[in-house]
C-alpha cells in the first residue's frame, strides 16, 4: 500500500498534536506553520482532565507535569462577598485517573509536542495562501510552492486559511466587550487569603478571573469594545489596585486585549480536508474549554484517519466530525456561554445553587464532568 501524503497546517497544540497522534500510528506527516518558529504567547492555560489521559497516551504528559501546576480544586467568588463555593475536583477520582486540572501555558507543551516529533517534516515559514481539493488529493499553495497531499488537517486558528480555501462557512456572533489578560508578577493568594488557583468572580458590572500560572497569575477583566486600546492600557493599574490594594503599583508582565467570538464551521470535514480547534470552533474562554476541545478535536479526527487509512471504512471520518461539531455546538459553546452569564448575573439563585452544589458530592460530580469535558467524549446513545 501506498504511503499517503498527510500535511496538518498549524504548529500550534492541536496541530502538533494531530501530528503526533498519526505519528504514534506509524503514519508520516508533514506540518506547516506560517511562523518562524512556534508560537511564545501564553494563551490558553488550562489542561482538563481528560486532555491530560489522551497527553499521558501519546507519551507527553510527564514532560507537561514537570512544567505545569496541579489545581485540584476551583472557586466561584462574589467580587465584594468573597468565597461562595470551592469544587474539589477528588470527586472525580472513580471517573478519570487525573482528578485535577494542570496550569501550564500551552507554549510550554508545544516544545514538548515538538520534540516528540523528531522524525516528522516540520517547515516554519511556510504560509498556506489557499487551496484546490479534488476527490482524491489537495493541493496547497503556499509561499514555499505548491504541496500536494492526500488528506490536509486545518490547525490554522481563527483566521484559517484551510477553513477560507474549502469554502467552509464560519458563522457565529461577537461578544459585546473585548476581554483584557494581564500576566502579573505578583502572590495573590498572599493578597486575596484563601483563594485557589482557578477564581471566577462574580459581578454584574465587572466580573473577574484570577488563574495561577507557574510563573504568574492571570488576570482577565471584560473591556468595552469601542474604547482605544492605549487608553485601556493605561487604566489597568487602576483596575488592578480595586481588585487587590497592594500599597504599590502591580507588577504587570504582559497584557493584551482581544476579541471574543462564538462561531463554529458548517462542517468538520470537506473531503479530504478535516477541521480543529480554533479553524473549526471558537468559544469563550471562561472554564478553559477552546484548546481542550481542540486537543480533542485532534486526537480523535486523526486518530479516525488512520483508522481509514488503514482499511476502516471512510464513513467513519464523516461520523467523527460530525460528532465533534456536535461537541462543539451543545457541550462548548454552550458551557462557556453559559459561565459568561452567570458571572455577569446581579441575583443570588445561582450563588445558592453553587453552596448546595459544593456540599453534595454527587451533584457536583455530576456538574465537574461537563466543567471539565469529560461528559463531552461519553458515546452519545
Amino acid at each position: 500500500m501506498t504511503t499517503p501524503a498527510i500535511v496538518v497546517v498549524g504548529a500550534g497544540p492541536v496541530g502538533l498534536t494531530a501530528a503526533l497522534t498519526l505519528s504514534r500510528r506509524g503514519i508520516p506527516v508533514t506540518v506547516l506553520e506560517q511562523g518562524d518558529e512556534l508560537a511564545t504567547e501564553s494563551r490558553a492555560s488550562t489542561f482538563h482532565p481528560p486532555t491530560l489521559e489522551m497527553l499521558r497516551d501519546l507519551g507527553v504528559l510527564d514532560a507537561l507535569l514537570h512544567k505545569g501546576i496541579v489545581a485540584s480544586t476551583f472557586q466561584y467568588r462574589d467580587r465584594r462577598g468573597g468565597e461562595i463555593a470551592t469544587l474539589d475536583l477528588a470527586v472525580l477520582s472513580e471517573d478519570t485517573p487525573f482528578p485535577f486540572r494542570v496550569q501550564c501555558e500551552q507554549s510550554k507543551l508545544t516544545p514538548i509536542l515538538l520534540d516528540a516529533l523528531d522524525t516528522a517534516d516540520v517547515r516554519f515559514g511556510c504560509r498556506v495562501d489557499g487551496l484546490l481539493s479534488t476527490d482524491n488529493s489537495v493541493v496547497l499553495r503556499t509561499v514555499q510552492g505548491p504541496i500536494r497531499a492526500d488528506w490536509v488537517i486545518g490547525a490554522d486558528g481563527a483566521h484559517s486559511a484551510v477553513r477560507h480555501g474549502s469554502g467552509v462557512e464560519f458563522e457565529g456572533s461577537t461578544y459585546p466587550e473585548r476581554f483584557l489578560v494581564a500576566s502579573v508578577e505578583e502572590d495573590l493568594e498572599r493578597a486575596l487569603p484563601g483563594i485557589a488557583p482557578i477564581n471566577y468572580l462574580f459581578d454584574p458590572d465587572e466580573w473577574l478571573v484570577l488563574l495561577r500560572t507557574p510563573h504568574h497569575w492571570r488576570v482577565l477583566l471584560p473591556t468595552p469594545a469601542d474604547t482605544d486600546d492605549e487608553y485601556e492600557l493605561r487604566r489597568l493599574p487602576t483596575r488592578l489596585d480595586a481588585v487587590a490594594d497592594l500599597g504599590r503599583p502591580w507588577k504587570v508582565a504582559h497584557a493584551s486585549l482581544y476579541r471574543v467570538h462564538q462561531r463554529v464551521a458548517d462542517r468538520f470535514r470537506h473531503g479530504r480536508v478535516l477541521l480543529t480547534g480554533d479553524a473549526a470552533h471558537l468559544n469563550n474562554p471562561l472554564g478553559g474549554m477552546g484548546m481542550n476541545s481542540g486537543i480533542h478535536d485532534a486526537v480523535q479526527l486523526a486518530s479516525t484517519l488512520a483508522d481509514v487509512i488503514g482499511g476502516a471504512p471512510d464513513e467513519r471520518l464523516d461520523e467523527v466530525a460530525a460528532q465533534r461539531r456536535i461537541v462543539a455546538v451543545e457541550h462548548v459553546q454552550r458551557t462557556s456561554h453559559d459561565n459568561w452569564n452567570r458571572l455577569r448575573e446581579s441575583g443570588g439563585n445561582h450563588r445558592q445553587q453553587l453552596k448546595a452544589l459544593a456540599a453534595d458530592p454527587v451533584a457536583a460530580r455530576t456538574y465537574l464532568r461537563r466543567a471539565c469535558l469529560l461528559d463531552s467524549l461519553e458515546p452519545r446513545p
